[in-house]
């Protein structure tokens, strides 16, 4: 049986892959901020008690991330899978966005990561093995204008994992950064209000939460790739934009345009 810590799993889709990982014989510690929604979460979706551990998690405190890793490795003795999930956004273009959204997204999104990450890469260490998962988002591959500080964390997410994957991997301990699209989620609802996040929806198709549990377990669990990108057109894409600035800005009246009007559509 193998043993999993997953953050962000009231919601979305911590929510789900706790679902599926439960389904595939995993042991799970499941985690959130909101412990009673989670505990909620877990009666409906009638997630097994003899193999399931509910714990608050707040991944800005490292005495939160050092209780959860005590308290799973106290009941089952070793971490296999650790997935960093929560995260948060909050629209706005540069000159505008709030400094108190600033340190919220960058808290949650970026030191949240680099907490778990850190703490389960000591536990890995120990044992010889283990497999982090952080998930950023293609808003980490291309900036996206109106959410500036939501791309910043996700590209330095994304950053921070791939050095930890090289400064891992002779240590048996493996890092894969997963990048999706858009996902139907909460994120998305809320995204629905604000015009600054169009470009976030200028892609033909929203992501599901299945859609990225798949392609987690696929390529990350099973393939151990470093970096994965849903979709990978969107995602190389997003890399050659990288390349010529100046030609993506010309792009991105268009592909606003796009957005908004899916946007309306939802």
């Amino acid at each position: 049986m193998k043993i999993a810590i997953l953050t962000g799993c009231a919601n979305g889709i911590g929510r789900h892959i706790t679902g599926v990982l439960l389904q595939q014989g995993y042991a799970v510690t499941a985690t959130d901020v909101a412990v009673s929604q989670l505990h909620q979460v877990a009666i409906s979706h009638k997630w097994p008690t003899d193999r399931l551990l509910l714990l608050p998690l707040d991944v800005r405190s490292p005495a939160d991330w050092q209780r959860a890793i005590s308290d799973t490795l106290a009941r089952w003795g070793r971490i296999d899978v650790g997935m960093n999930i929560a995260g948060v956004i909050r629209p706005g273009y540069a000159a505008d966005i709030r400094p108190e959204d600033i340190d919220f997204m960058v808290d949650i999104n970026l030191k949240g990561v680099m907490l778990g990450t850190r703490y389960l890469a000591e536990v890995m260490k120990k044992q010889g093995a283990g497999h982090i998962i952080n998930i950023a988002s293609l808003a980490g591959i291309a900036p996206i204008q109106g959410l500036g500080i939501y791309s910043a964390t996700k590209f330095a997410v994304r950053a921070f994992s791939l050095a930890a994957a090289g400064e891992l991997r002779a240590q048996s301990v493996a890092v894969s950064v997963v990048c999706p699209d858009l996902v139907d989620t909460n994120m998305l609802t809320l995204q629905l209000d604000y015009p600054e996040a169009a470009l976030t929806f200028s892609g033909n198709r929203t992501l599901t939460v299945d859609d990225v549990s798949r392609t987690i377990l696929r390529e990350a669990l099973d393939r151990k790739r470093v970096e994965i990108l849903i979709p990978n057109s969107r995602g190389w894409l997003g890399k050659f934009g990288n390349l010529f600035p100046e030609i993506g800005f010309r792009l991105t009246e268009r592909l606003r345009k796009k957005g908004l009007k899916r946007m309306s559509e939802l």
